[in-house]
């Protein structure tokens, strides 16, 4: 299974943020989409960067003000990314060793997605199952 295939079932939308918003607006859009994590983009296709709670909670341990800084100052610049032709199996292994739970999907250098590690997990199991229905059906009928 490819990246394109959870793609095919979840959906190409990406919410972004602007690199000047706020790390408060930042933290409003997170709780408001219960999501983890935003891909900060100034034109809304070029990855810029991503931020995520976990970065959030981080600066606010050792700096009260953040939630006024820009989002720019917080977010992880150097961003890894995947393409729709990439194996999900081989994506799991990746975000496991880089401890990455967001993924933005980028062909010919713009954003066409976004995959998270319960995507990941979700589609591999999907695998997974379907292959123990192959292997079912082979014992009980040999075919």
């Amino acid at each position: 299974m490819r990246v394109s295939d959870i793609l095919r079932s979840k959906g190409t939308d990406v919410v972004t943020l602007s690199p000047s918003a706020t790390v408060a607006e930042a933290v409003s859009r997170l709780a408001e989409l219960s999501f983890g994590a935003l891909v900060v983009s100034a034109d809304g296709s070029a990855v810029d960067g991503i931020i995520s709670e976990r970065d959030i909670v981080r600066s606010l341990d050792t700096d009260a003000d953040t939630l006024g800084s820009a989002v720019s100052e917080l977010m992880t610049s150097d961003v890894v990314t995947c393409s729709t032709s990439d194996n999900i199996a081989d994506l799991m292994a990746l975000m496991t060793s880089r401890r990455i739970r967001h993924l933005p999907v980028v062909a010919d250098d713009k954003m066409v997605g976004l995959v998270s590690i319960g995507d990941v997990v979700k589609a591999r199991l999907a695998e997974l199952e379907d292959e123990r229905r192959h292997l079912e059906d082979y014992i009980t009928t040999g075919r």
